[in-house]
């Protein structure tokens, strides 16, 4: 029950703390944890898969699995720098008064993602 209650205050506040702010400012925290998040994913993909001086051969399996994580690591990389993109861009063209219709793209490369 003292769980319960001690989630519930922890929520309330967080909940009036996200109220609190703008929702630009929430955008733009988002965007701080996105770039954290791609050095995270970049170190990811730095590390050795056979460390040097290893007399241990590894299976083809774990050779797999491993070159599939950088992979996978530096894709979404990438995804999530095409995103932190989009919205920094959003919220420049927020900030200069231009509307969503303005741009050159049309309404399907506009809506999709």
């Amino acid at each position: 029950m003292l769980m319960a209650k001690n989630f519930i205050e922890c929520l309330t506040t967080t909940s009036v703390w996200l109220f609190s702010m703008t929702s630009k400012e929430i955008k733009l925290k988002i965007i701080a944890a996105g770039h954290i998040a791609v050095e995270q994913l970049i170190k990811v993909a730095r590390e050795d898969i056979i460390k040097s001086g290893s007399d241990d051969e590894l299976s083809a399996d774990r050779l797999k699995n491993a070159a599939m994580t950088k992979k996978l690591a530096i894709f979404d990389a990438f995804e999530i720098l095409s995103r932190i993109e989009a919205e920094q861009l959003q919220l420049e063209s927020i900030d200069k008064g231009v509307s969503r219709t303005e741009t050159k793209k049309g309404f399907a490369e506009r809506n999709s993602r």
